[in-house]
């Protein structure tokens, strides 16, 4: 059976993206730029801010220089946080999930927010106390589909020689390509992309939201896995 699960955060656990792409429009109108939703979830949503901002802005034909993405990422943090305060939404069946899953083992969060925002989304949950590691934009220097997040993640469970035990909840392509890069299995949960995208990604799951996760579904995957 999976004993750990590592968790992404933004479109997995809370829905934020819109309070992300408004915290980006926030840093970047003042620099002329503007993102419309599409743009954003089709060509930036699996980015962490940093890569996000670097990718945005040499699509804009700009050559932004390290320290001025580093500069942009801590000018979005407080519109972020901010605007998610009092705004944050759960998913469906979060909380419930990741205390079922911590009754079965560990569970570790790999996303590319930073810790900050993390933490408030867990606080928010009532599962910080659950979350035994958690993996932010402020520890990967690769974002999402480099596997650099989950192999943090593998080790800070040590787990690192124990991955067909883990299972890696995601729900975008990024996020998908970056657990199969890093030799775990996946369940994808279609709040960002269609479950059709998800399964050609190579998610070896894909269910319409959190409440299809059931420890039914997960042991006959791991046999599946197993067996194969």
């Amino acid at each position: 059976m999976f004993t750990a699960t590592l968790f992404d955060y933004n479109g997995v656990l809370v829905d934020d993206e819109a309070v992300h792409l408004a915290a980006f429009r926030d840093v970047l109108g003042p620099l002329g730029i503007d993102i419309s939703e599409t743009e954003y979830v089709d060509k930036y949503l699996g980015f962490d801010d940093a890569g996000a901002f670097r990718a945005i802005l040499t699509d804009r034909g700009r050559t932004p220089t390290s320290r001025e993405i580093e500069a942009l990422v801590e000018a979005k943090r407080p519109f972020y946080l901010g605007r998610a305060t009092g705004a944050l939404r759960p998913f469906p069946g979060a909380a419930e999930l990741v205390r079922r899953r911590a009754r079965a083992g560990a569970v570790a969060i790999v996303s590319g927010a930073l810790r900050d925002e993390i933490r408030l989304g867990l606080e928010l949950l009532g599962v910080a106390d659950l979350v035994r590691a958690i993996v932010s934009a402020e520890d990967a220097r690769r974002s999402k589909p480099d596997p650099q997040g989950y192999l943090l993640g593998l080790e800070a469970l040590s787990l690192s020689n124990e991955r067909q035990r883990c299972i890696v909840i995601e729900d975008s392509l990024a996020g998908v390509a970056s657990a199969r890069a890093a030799s775990l299995a996946c369940v994808a949960v279609a709040h960002s992309y269609p479950q059709e995208d998800l399964r050609r990604a190579g998610a070896d799951l894909v269910v319409p939201d959190l409440i299809a996760i059931t420890e039914d579904a997960l042991l006959e995957l791991y046999e599946r896995r197993a067996t194969s």
